[in-house]
């Protein structure tokens, strides 16, 4: 008897714990337990440092930095202005002033200006990507590769109104960067910045996503950036923002300050948007935009309510339609509240502005929108904007 209660006990014993085991695998994460999880955060930290470092030594050799050569701007005498980097409008508003301006006059000789911004190879035969501004009013483009190799560059198109150019140069087999998707990413992601801010070629830094779909910032026309906090400085512009893959998710656009120095808000634009342009770029040299001709604002608060009621979470309303335009044809109205495109939801008006634009013209779709509280549905031939 007492041989079988000690094997009854032991029993009992195995359940339990059994049991409690269960418990804490329950209770408490795995890696809370596991061994392969250490205390120390180093080696995690190591791993982090590590992915950096393939990304971007993946990504440097298709980054590429850009000197433009500008012939100077004249006053109505005809002289020659020579103006600080910081003076020029762009720069003021996104950089800051200098705090001491430098303009001269030379009735004597033009002088050339130069220019420093980035981009990035998108194909083996040379073409390239970075901002407008980079490159506008450009008498001669230089391109500066990582392995110190050096091209004069030709524009083959630049759209001012999302800041975005195509360049290319003549070469073949050259590194290029894959295209990651914009419409995916999600706040907190990280994010790297590859450029050459004040000159110093193949800088990078590194931060997270902190906003998608700004609008209403006042860099350009058609806007839908990417902020981050990764910094982005002059010199950065029409360089690539890369996720973990090394994927171009942005071009680095621009930051905001209000003490000429960076301050963690800075601007891409997605690379979604900059693709769809580069083809209207390489195709007809220009961006031939798609037109509804209706004027949109965001709805209210209180608006939002009949489109929540359906189900959406934003809506554009519309406020005006143009006279024998795509929208009027339609018979879209004013005060309609237009909520998706061929059933995608829209994020706003700005968002609905940019869908639009970027939709080739001829382009037949379905438009969802509501009246008077009502769901409705009408088939639009989307036209040609004139610029």
């Amino acid at each position: 008897m007492q041989i079988i209660h000690r094997d009854h006990l032991i029993k009992k014993l195995a359940t339990l714990t059994s049991i409690f085991c269960l418990l804490l695998a329950t209770c408490f994460p795995k890696s809370c337990w596991s061994h392969d999880h250490p205390t120390d955060p180093i080696p995690t930290l190591l791993r982090t440092a590590t992915a950096f470092t393939s990304v971007i030594e993946g990504a440097k050799p298709a980054v590429v930095n850009i000197l433009v050569e500008k012939q100077a701007p004249r006053d109505r005498e005809g002289n020659t202005v020579q103006q600080d980097f910081f003076e020029k409008q762009l720069m003021k508003d996104f950089f800051g002033s200098s705090p001491d301006p430098i303009k001269k006059k030379n009735p004597a000789k033009q002088q050339p200006q130069y220019g420093n911004g980035s981009g990035f190879i998108i194909s083996k035969d040379g073409y390239i990507i970075t901002n407008h501004h980079v490159i506008k009013d450009a008498v001669e483009i230089t391109v500066h590769l990582q392995d110190k190799r050096e091209y004069k560059a030709k524009t083959i198109g630049s759209d001012q109104q999302s800041d975005i150019a195509l360049l290319q140069i003549d070469e073949s087999a050259l590194p290029t960067l894959s295209f990651g998707d914009s419409d995916n990413l999600q706040v907190g992601e990280w994010a790297l910045a590859i450029g050459a801010p004040f000159g110093f070629i193949q800088t990078v830094t590194a931060g997270i996503i902190s906003a998608k779909g700004r609008s209403s910032v006042g860099i350009s026309e058609y806007e839908d950036f990417i902020q981050t906090d990764a910094a982005i400085n002059p010199g950065n512009s029409g360089g690539p923002l890369l996720n973990i893959h090394g994927e171009v998710i942005g071009i680095n656009t621009a930051f905001m300050t209000q003490s000429g120095g960076y301050m963690g808000v800075g601007f891409a634009v997605p690379i979604n948007m900059a693709k769809t342009i580069s083809l209207q770029l390489k195709e007809h040299g220009r961006m031939v935009r798609g037109w509804l001709g209706v004027a949109l604002k965001d709805v209210t608060p209180g608006e939002l309510s009949a489109a929540a009621d359906q189900g959406y979470r934003a809506a554009a309303k519309v406020v005006e339609v143009s006279k024998d335009s795509p929208a009027h044809r339609a018979k879209l109205k004013k005060q309609d509240l237009i909520v998706a495109l061929n059933k995608n939801t829209i994020a706003g008006a700005a968002d609905l502005r940019n869908q639009i634009a970027l939709t080739p013209p001829g382009t037949s779709m379905k438009i969802q929108f509501l009246r008077d509280g009502e769901k409705k549905e009408t088939k639009v031939k989307i036209g040609k904007l004139d610029q």
